[in-house]
């Protein structure tokens, strides 16, 4: 089975601590799995649940890479970034993570 890393953004609740309108997490998850389709599927259901269990909206973008090295395990976050924005959930995508300078197969990106 391959190994593959799946990068999921969510929009967490505004805080009395946010300096601007938005903060966004970017989480990285690792799935073992036979095809780029299954691994985003499972990742997509993991983010939701994820997402549900913490009081997050699931932003709707999963970006997947297919890793060079088999690793066992599964579901596994092996990275997560907090960043403030003042842009909504759409236009933080488009400028961050998918704004069409990406090299990048269609069929490793769900949205």
């Amino acid at each position: 089975m391959n190994s593959y890393g799946v990068r999921c953004i969510f929009e967490c609740p505004k805080a009395g601590f946010n300096t601007l309108a938005h903060l966004y997490e970017e989480r990285i998850t690792v799935w073992r799995a036979e095809t780029e389709d299954e691994a985003l599927d499972m990742a997509i259901g993991e983010a939701n649940a994820y997402a549900g269990k913490h009081g997050l909206g699931y932003a709707g973008l999963a970006q997947s890479f297919w890793m060079f090295t088999d690793i066992d395990v599964n579901g596994v976050e092996v990275f997560s970034l907090m960043r403030e924005s003042d842009l909504g959930a759409t236009e933080y995508i488009d400028t961050f993570f998918d704004n069409g300078h990406e090299r990048q197969r269609d069929d490793d990106v769900r949205r």
